[in-house]
């Protein structure tokens, strides 16, 4: 189909806009992969399409144009876990120490990385992966090498300068075929899309209302797990589990934030701790957050 009629569809007004079906948006997914749209009609899509806004039939239509163009390695008994782009501005990353804590239950942790998307100016998770010694079982992915189409959008991306449809598609690409997933939320009303566009892929989903957007939890949050048709909300309260880590308002540094990693507190360990017995829920290696704690403190 000409594009134009793509953003003819999300570009018109509240009367004119009209949702595109799952074939329509898989078709404007892979258009706007393969560049045969201009660059000034892909921005003013993305606009368009994130004020409509986008539906979860055509997020399932864009994903799957997605799959098309990403080269896989399968890790197994992996967790993928889905981060925002757009960094983490004022805590450090805590992947790194999870997985450590995570080795003995020989489970894989994979994450994605790419150069900073918009719209927060945060440290990315590349600037973490490939500035320290990660653990054998990180498997770091860089979206440059599997999937260069997504990559190269990243320009364009920085010159729009908001956030789009884009965002919440590609945090989870399955690029290690991973039974298991888990990617942060930070508004609500996004859990009902996530678990309609991306549950159905994984043998078991989670969503945690996560520290800046991310699938880590620093302070009182909700977790969602999703298994088959039903979704379950457990609120975790780290005080519970005697943590009192205060988290920063204030924007760190990369060198700050890999010193956090490399010399952690005892109270980021504790925290982390908890994090590692969330991944274990998740996967099914324990049945509730506390017995992955107590196992993991020995």
């Amino acid at each position: 189909m000409d594009f134009f009629k793509y953003i003819h569809a999300v570009g018109t007004g509240v009367k004119g806009n009209r949702d595109l079906t799952f074939e329509e948006s898989k078709d404007m997914m892979e258009q706007i992969l393969k560049r045969s749209a201009h660059n000034e009609q892909i921005a003013a899509f993305l606009l368009g399409w994130r004020l409509k806004p986008e539906t979860t039939e055509e997020f399932r239509g864009a994903v799957e144009a997605c799959d098309g163009f990403i080269r896989k390695t399968t890790v197994e008994n992996s967790l993928e876990l889905g981060y925002p782009f757009d960094g983490k501005e004022n805590n450090p990353y805590m992947f790194p120490l999870v997985a450590k804590l995570l080795k003995d239950s020989e489970l894989n942790i994979v994450v994605i990385g790419d150069d900073l998307t918009p719209a927060k100016k945060g440290i990315t998770l590349k600037n973490i992966a490939t500035n320290i010694e990660l653990s054998s079982n990180i498997h770091y992915f860089d979206r440059a090498d599997f999937f260069k189409e997504m990559h190269e959008l990243t320009n364009l991306r920085m010159r729009l300068g908001l956030r789009s449809g884009l965002n919440t598609i590609e945090k989870l690409p399955r690029v290690a075929n991973s039974e298991y997933a888990m990617t942060g939320v930070f508004h609500k009303p996004y859990v009902k899309k996530y678990v309609e566009t991306f549950s159905d892929r994984y043998k078991r989903f989670a969503l945690l209302q996560g520290n800046e957007g991310t699938p880590e939890l620093f302070s009182k949050g909700r977790l969602w797990i999703v298994k088959g048709a039903e979704v379950e909300e457990i609120i975790i309260e780290t005080e519970r589990y005697g943590i009192n880590y205060t988290k920063s308002w204030d924007a760190i540094t990369l060198d700050e934030s890999l010193e956090q990693i490399n010399n952690p507190s005892s109270e980021f360990l504790k925290l982390a701790k908890l994090n590692a017995a969330i991944s274990l829920f998740v996967c099914d290696k324990v049945k509730s957050i506390d017995e992955g704690f107590e196992k993991l403190n020995g």
